[in-house]
């Protein structure tokens, strides 16, 4: 089973609103940025074993990617998976379900504030 998700949607919005939701999601689950490109809408964050009080029990590592479809539709897409200490991608050990958990709450923390 691979740890790795991966997750992609559309919202009528532009893609420099739904660029600057999803930095305020992150912030909101007190991730840390890594890379942005608002050119590009490509994102990368780590978040810590524990979100929002929860400990989750893994760190994990989220990239992202906000497409623009037309002026005012774009999608975005993103992929969450456990990482070790140092930052490595986890590739057996990781516990069940922190990636999807994460995911949830990404894209809950996105449609918030986009006003969905």
């Amino acid at each position: 089973m691979p740890y790795e998700i991966q997750q992609e949607k559309s919202y009528e919005k532009a893609a420099s609103a739904v660029f600057d939701a999803a930095l305020k999601a992150v912030a909101g689950l007190e991730g840390k940025v890594l890379k942005q490109d608002p050119g590009s809408g490509e994102l990368e964050a780590k978040y810590d074993k524990k979100i929002l009080g929860k400990v989750l029990g893994d760190r994990t590592q989220m990239t992202a990617r906000v497409t623009s479809q037309s002026d005012t539709a774009s999608a975005i897409s993103v992929e969450i998976y456990p990482i070790d200490p140092v930052g490595r991608k986890l590739m057996f050990g990781a516990r069940k379900g922190v990636s999807q958990t994460v995911m949830t709450w990404f894209f809950a923390h996105l449609e918030h504030h986009l006003g969905k």
